[in-house]
């Protein structure tokens, strides 16, 4: 009955979370361009116009794809409250990206299709570094299960100082921002602007921004991780880490993917596995 109650709390209180958020991005990266933006409640009066708008669909399966879409993401996010394996929780995470990538791909528009592209790309640089953050907690605790973390003498964060700079800049290519924001936008500041949701429209766009707050709320639990022996100053973390993506969003121009492969990902590559590496050797000692 305990953990039906925290499910029931997530699902309902977590798009709340995610769309203030989303309202305050708005409200701060105005602020930082000196206009004086949108009100708070924007995201959530956008999200109940879409709902009341026909939905125009290309290929008959794509709506399919966003609500697995949707669910993915909201049992990932669950389970990570739960405290349950990081290693299923990645795989249900992935399956969620993946499920729309696909999704954007049987549509045949050709910008769906190049932002489908780049967000595979996107999949293949984050990808390792999220592997690289579990095998790190599993190799300090001794254990895939995050409830073990409350064990550590010290915080997360001081065994992997690197592998939290590499999330940081996860944080910037999963919420699309600058200068990773080529997959696809929520400002007009790149060539394809919508790009992965460009033939999604109605109901089914308004499911993709939900699914997206849920999102949000997933990639800050998992910088909460990083100091979580400390309630208040893993909110901190999390609420430093969202600053930082507007900030960069609002003072960096957009990067290629062929630049993008060619530097950000054996970047951070190198920086996850040499903090592995010296978690892994210091354990030996």
């Amino acid at each position: 009955m305990k953990n039906l109650g925290v499910v029931l709390l997530v699902v309902v209180l977590a798009p709340f979370l995610g769309c203030l958020a989303s309202g305050v991005e708005r409200k701060l990266s105005a602020k930082l361009q000196n206009r004086v933006g949108p009100p708070l409640l924007q995201p959530l009066y956008d999200v109940l116009k879409l709902f009341n708008k026909e939905s125009f669909i290309v290929n008959r399966y794509q709506n399919i794809y966003v609500v697995a879409y949707l669910i993915f993401i909201i049992i990932s996010l669950v389970m990570l409250v739960l405290q349950m394996d990081l290693l299923m929780i990645l795989f249900v995470f992935t399956i969620a990206n993946i499920a729309l990538i696909v999704g954007a791909s049987v549509t045949g528009s050709p910008y769906s299709k190049i932002g489908s592209k780049r967000e595979t790309i996107n999949l293949i640089v984050y990808e390792p570094v999220l592997v690289l953050y579990f095998v790190g907690m599993y190799i300090v605790t001794g254990s895939f299960g995050i409830s073990k973390l409350k064990d550590l003498d010290k915080p997360l964060i001081l065994y992997m100082p690197l592998i939290f700079i590499s999330m940081l800049v996860v944080m910037l290519i999963k919420l699309k921002k600058s200068p990773f924001d080529y997959s696809g936008s929520h400002e007009s500041h790149q060539e394809l602007v919508r790009g992965i949701t460009t033939e999604f429209s109605g109901p089914a766009l308004a499911l993709i921004e939900i699914a997206h707050w849920y999102e949000f709320v997933f990639l800050m639990a998992l910088m909460f991780l990083f100091w979580s022996t400390n309630i208040f100053i893993g909110i901190v973390i999390s609420i430093l880490t969202f600053l930082f993506t507007i900030v960069v969003d609002n003072i960096s121009a957009r990067v290629n993917w062929q630049w993008m492969l060619k530097f950000i990902w054996p970047a951070l590559n190198v920086l996850c596995i040499a903090n592995v590496v010296y978690i892994f050797s210091n354990k030996r000692l």
